[in-house]
């Protein structure tokens, strides 16, 4: 790490909302151009930063800042210089000449110190000197603030962002109680926190720690595996890190039930130590989704609609098609129950069905069709030529976690709900969209079982499944029209366990074998960036939009992150003239495919709109678009997404943005692309599952392209490990349907 120190000579450049600061320093006889997330700094002002020299392609040599520390000047020219800089409000140079007159060298002793010392100044009156030492007090605790922080290893976004939260209090706050920030800042974490409070003298059994280590441990459990709770013995075990007795530990877990931080629940068997840990939303969300699931079932009992069959016969007979038993059987049992699920793999005629039922329904009123994602509600509109949306943009987010327009105070206007991809549906989206929907309203659940469960905590669909509480069809036979598909029947084929039949003649399933990570990983290069695009006919901005690169690790050479590098120079190259903007490893240049890693609820975005620009906050984990526009100046990157949002990302929230040329097999859920191209190579057995490997082929429409070793793919196909998510949304479907019939 190398160090700039230097007197301020003027700012560039500043963006208010995020700290990026571009300004020049004198340093000696030469002037250099520092820049970084910076506090407000002023001409005249000496600093000392911390980070390293770049070239900026554009702008020349840089100093890049990684922490910043003011130094306050100790002359009387030098205080003079800084007061009059605009650096304290209500200073300006004739006052500042008046200041330092009276006090010299002393002067910001006296600021700090006897600021009332200021009545001696001629001409200052009590109001103005009083006024005076509060904006100096003031400006002095921010600066305070950031260096404090920063000399905790704080990355300076992150420093600028908790100075701007709790402002002059911060150090304050932090002192007090440093795994406040833990609850209130996003980004923030407990290890960052511990860390803190470590270095502060905190002791290893402080009540707050233990608290938000508790907290931790379980938050965890549920963003890392899926889990709503952890059994009492897996979290002693986990809080076994913190090097504290046992008994202490068992302590602050019956304090927090008592005070209602966390939930406990005994097992019905009463076996002794068999206790669930909760965090109290989750608990609560699972008790409300299976209370109004059974509730929505049980306020519709009328049966199917009069005539059902003779209208099955009409569709059947206007569409040319016959449907078999089983999906005969599912349509007329979808529209005879309140809730029903309708389950199967690729190509068993769920869209069919789906088709079928918002024909037969069509007299009772509006029907609302839904996805998860953006991309998997433009398939259900595309598929049934009426409009579908996001839940969220259905229910109108509010622009906080769980805050919705539609709820039960304001539920939706529909006779029937639709929602498809429901395997990718967490618990508090799921109790979100129940609340929209009153009682008497249809609710119809389509998904795959079979693959991959929910991004976020909870097993909705798989725990429905399970209860036996719900009506539910499960279609297994292939629908003729998907007979000619090897994807369809490969996919079907690795469901049972069975090999998929590799490079067969006319198929759209190839294989192509190779050595070693590395030559996979070139292989998957070579086909993104030219050999398919040729095969398929694809222009440039299509192969970047159709051909997609599932990896199942995010880790390795033939991993998300390092294939996002290769990918990201074959397919849009560095140019003359072409805007990039690196931010920690990550490098954003004009026309990237970028995904959000994490649900960000504070981001704000534009959409054209017949009327103008609609505007809205939210941008969700998942959701894919395109660079375009970088601003390397200002630090920004503009993105569009595939539903037209327009968002700009500041530095701090780039860090949710990233490459998605190559993208991880459980965040393709809900997506379809033209052409799937899977590197197939060793890893670990947890991740070469045989579910994540069905889930992968099902995404692709027209192609899938796996490059690697048969040998892989025989380990993933005989891999039927399936991770376990703690959850108890059957049991408790169970029990609310016996108190509802009881």
């Amino acid at each position: 790490m190398e160090k700039l120190e230097g007197n301020i000579g003027g700012t560039i450049f500043r963006n208010e909302e995020n700290g990026y600061t571009v300004l020049t320093v004198i340093d000696g006889r030469r002037e250099v151009v520092a820049v970084g997330t910076l506090p407000v700094l002023y001409p005249g002002e000496q600093a000392v930063f911390e980070g390293e020299w770049v070239e900026h392609s554009s702008y020349g040599k840089q100093f890049k800042c990684v922490s910043c520390t003011p130094v306050k000047p100790t002359t009387a020219l030098g205080i003079e210089r800084y007061l009059k800089s605009g650096a304290v409000p209500g200073i300006g140079a004739k006052t500042a000449k008046a200041i330092v007159a009276a006090f010299g060298d002393e002067t910001l002793r006296i600021l700090e110190e006897e600021p009332e010392r200021l009545q001696e100044v001629p001409g200052m009156g009590r109001k103005r000197w009083k006024a005076i030492a509060l904006a100096f007090r003031e400006a002095s605790a921010e600066r305070e603030a950031l260096a404090f922080l920063q000399s905790y290893g704080i990355p300076a976004n992150l420093a600028y962002k908790i100075s701007m939260r709790y402002g002059d209090q911060a150090q304050d706050v932090i002192r007090a109680n440093p795994y406040r920030l833990c609850e209130e800042l996003e980004g923030v974490g407990f290890v960052t926190a511990d860390r803190i409070a470590s270095a502060l003298g905190v002791a290893p059994d402080n009540p707050e720690r233990l608290r938000a280590a508790m907290r931790f441990f379980l938050q965890e459990a549920a963003v890392g595996a899926g889990h709503v709770f952890l059994w009492r013995e897996e979290l002693m075990r986990r809080a076994a890190s913190l090097h504290v007795a046992e008994e202490l530990l068992e302590d602050t877990v019956r304090d927090m039930a008592l005070h209602r931080e966390l939930a406990l629940r005994r097992t019905e068997d009463g076996e002794d130590g068999r206790i669930q840990v909760w965090l109290p939303g989750f608990e609560r969300a699972e008790r409300e989704v299976a209370q109004r699931l059974c509730e929505l079932m049980a306020s519709r009992t009328g049966g199917a609609p009069d005539g059902a069959e003779r209208m099955i016969d009409r569709y059947e007979q206007r569409h040319g098609m016959t449907f078999s038993l089983s999906q005969r059987s599912a349509i007329e049992q979808a529209i005879s129950h309140g809730v029903f699920v309708i389950t199967g793999g690729p190509g068993t005629g769920k869209t069919t069905i789906i088709n079928c039922i918002i024909q037969l329904l069509a007299g009772e009123g509006r029907i609302e069709l839904c996805a998860p994602t953006g991309r998997a509600a433009k398939r259900m509109s595309e598929a049934t030529g009426l409009e579908s949306r996001t839940i969220h943009r259905m229910l109108e987010f509010g622009g906080e976690e769980g805050s919705f327009v539609r709820n039960e105070e304001n539920p939706l206007e529909a006779a029937c709900v639709i929602v498809d991809e429901a395997s990718m549906i967490d618990l508090m989206l799921m109790r979100s969209l129940l609340r929209a929907i009153e009682p008497g309203t249809r609710l119809l659940i389509v998904g795959d079982s079979d693959q991959l469960p929910s991004v976020g905590a909870g097993n909705v669909l798989g725990d429905i499944l399970a209860s036996g509480v719900i009506p539910a069809a499960r279609l297994t036979e292939i629908y003729r029209q998907a007979q000619t598909s090897q994807i369809v029947s490969n996919a079907h084929r690795i469901n049972r366990g069975e090999m998929p039949v590799l490079n067969g003649a006319d198929t759209d399933f190839f294989f192509e074998r190779t050595d070693g990570p590395a030559a996979t990983a070139r292989t998957v290069v070579q086909l993104a960036a030219s050999r398919l695009p040729k095969y398929l006919r694809l222009s440039d901005e299509a192969r970047i939009r159709g051909i997609q690169v599932l990896a199942p690790a995010r880790r390795g050479e033939c991993g998300v992150q390092a294939l996002n590098q290769l990918l990201q120079a074959a397919l849009n190259p560095a140019e003359p003239g072409k805007p990039e903007l690196k931010h920690g490893e990550s490098l954003y240049r004009l026309g990237d495919k970028v995904m959000q890693n994490r649900n960000d609820y504070d981001i704000s975005w534009t959409r054209p709109s017949a009327t103008g620009y609609k505007q809205g906050r939210g941008v969700f984990n998942g959701d894919v678009g395109f660079v375009t526009d970088v601003d390397p100046e200002a630090n920004t990157v503009e993105v569009t997404f595939e539903d037209d949002r327009v968002a700009v990302y500041g530095r701090a929230e780039q860090e949710s943005l990233e490459l998605a040329y190559c993208i991880s097999v459980h965040k393709s859920q809900g997506s379809e692309f033209t052409c799937v191209v899977m590197p197939v190579f060793s890893g670990p057995a947890m991740l070469l599952t045989r579910n994540l490997f069905y889930t992968a082929l099902t995404r692709a429409k027209k192609l899938v392209v796996l490059v690697g070793r048969e040998e892989t793919i025989a380990q993933m196909v005989e891999n039927n490990y399936i991770l376990h998510r703690n959850t108890s949304l059957a049991e408790r479907l169970r029990a609310a349907e016996a108190l509802i019939h009881a």
